[in-house]
């Protein structure tokens, strides 16, 4: 595995951190979660990782930090600035005594700024880099996309690739890091093609009135007679005709002419309302329309391309992407395959047995209890 080797020290916060995490666990390396209590029920993202819970702010709960954090390659924080400095365990410290540790941090508003210290959450963050003025119907006021703009595509990948590049870059230096991470400008730039690309014909209207943001009506989701839906994205002037043969659409229907926007909704919510999703779904599977059903998410397992890809894995009582991209010589494999090693967290600690009963009677130190050592 790509990562196999490199040690990640996790303190533990919402969701962002714990899959950054994921990532670089779920490709080769061995994370040490650093939580505030042992069992974590808001955390679903821990399969494979190590597990303790310190006292951070006594001077030997931060002494352990540091004993690991000498190790490690890498450090992931999710605190307001300043917290970790409180504690002793900022990255001046701690990238003095390794200098080789990429120290990342991962926040709403980055490490400096106005903003900076104040709290938010993913729907402040997609607000505050400008793309949650680009998502909503028309007429309609802006809508997150849940929490998956901020929270995750703009801060746990975004925060994952800044780690690969400062480990890549360190394999040439020998350095190590900071990795300042803010979940506004990893929306931002995740959204660079939509900044970008203004001027192209696909914009020039208000929120909701263009070809992608569900303006056309070529390009949305239609129920059908079973309650589901199928997704229609057949922009293409030859996707198009396909669509229009297999529903029977007039051949005076106009794909982009603002004048038959609404004529076009209308005939594609009657004719999908014709048939089952299962129907449609059967009518389309040999055609490039790019017309595909929207699967529930608890049956998405269930479709033949993913089945025949194994693009999902049950763990527990749910079902969950397998790790992407794939890696023709070093795949990611799913974290739940490896065991949690404690041991080999202990060893780490170098831990005289009594020292280790000390801190664990004291409560600075709490493992899991079936840690074996």
């Amino acid at each position: 595995m790509p990562l196999k080797g490199i040690k990640v020290l996790e303190f533990v916060g919402l969701a962002p951190g714990p899959l950054c995490g994921k990532i670089l666990n779920d490709f080769g390396a061995t994370v040490t979660r650093i939580d505030k209590i042992l069992d974590n029920p808001l955390d679903v993202l821990q399969q494979g990782k190590r597990t303790m819970s310190l006292d951070l702010k006594n001077p030997k709960g931060q002494a352990l930090v540091r004993r690991l954090a000498s190790k490690c390659d890498v450090l992931i924080e999710p605190f307001r600035p300043g917290v970790m400095e409180k504690l002793n365990l900022g990255p001046a410290q701690l990238c003095a005594e390794n200098p080789r540790l990429i120290y990342a941090r991962l926040t709403g508003f980055g490490q400096h700024g106005r903003l900076a210290p104040r709290a938010g959450h993913d729907i402040n963050y997609a607000a505050m880099s400008g793309v949650l003025s680009m998502l909503g119907r028309r007429t309609e006021k802006p809508t997150a996309p849940i929490n998956l703009l901020a929270d995750f595509a703009g801060g746990s990948v975004m925060c994952a690739l800044g780690i690969c590049l400062a480990l890549l870059e360190r394999h040439n230096s020998g350095r190590g890091q900071v990795v300042d991470s803010s979940m506004v400008e990893g929306a931002a730039y995740v959204a660079s093609w939509l900044f970008m690309s203004r001027n192209l014909p696909v914009w020039g209207h208000e929120r909701g009135s263009n070809f992608l943001d569900g303006g056309a009506y070529c390009y949305d989701t239609y129920e059908t007679k079973d309650g589901l839906f199928m997704s229609v994205g057949a922009l293409e002037p030859q996707f198009f005709e396909v669509l229009r043969g297999c529903l029977n659409l007039p051949e005076d229907l106009s794909q982009f002419a603002p004048n038959d926007q609404e004529r076009g909704r209308r005939l594609l919510t009657e004719a999908f309302l014709t048939k089952t999703q299962a129907e449609w779904s059967q009518i389309f599977e040999d055609l490039d329309a790019c017309v595909y059903p929207v699967l529930d998410y608890r049956e998405v397992h269930k479709h033949d391309h993913n089945q025949a890809r194994d693009s999902f894995e049950g763990i527990g009582d749910v079902v969950a992407p397998r790790p992407a991209p794939r890696l023709s010589r070093t795949p990611g494999k799913p974290t739940q395959e490896r065991d949690n090693k404690q041991l080999e967290l202990i060893d780490e600690l170098e831990l005289e047995a009594g020292e280790l009963k000390e801190l664990l009677d004291s409560g600075v130190l709490n493992l899991p209890k079936n840690a074996k050592f």
